[in-house]
């Protein structure tokens, strides 16, 4: 179960697809994942690991919640 903290990208990647989102696909400038209607954007991969605050966020957009995320 991954901790509400920093976490590596892949790993963000891999528990949003245990969730049930699809991807990532490409997009503009920014790789993207779907489930459904809602659409998380990815932060770019050079940036190393996606801190608490921009975890908050990409998880406020996936909607889902924190519980959630820690039962993983």
């Amino acid at each position: 179960m991954p901790a509400f903290g920093p976490i590596k990208r892949r790993e963000f990647i891999a528990c949003l697809r245990q969730l049930g989102f699809g991807g990532p696909f490409r997009g503009g400038r920014h790789q993207f994942m779907q489930k459904g209607t809602l659409t998380v954007v990815l932060p770019n991969p050079h940036r190393g690991e996606i801190h608490k605050r921009l975890l908050s966020q990409l998880l406020h957009q996936a909607e889902i919640d924190k519980s959630t995320w820690e039962a993983l």
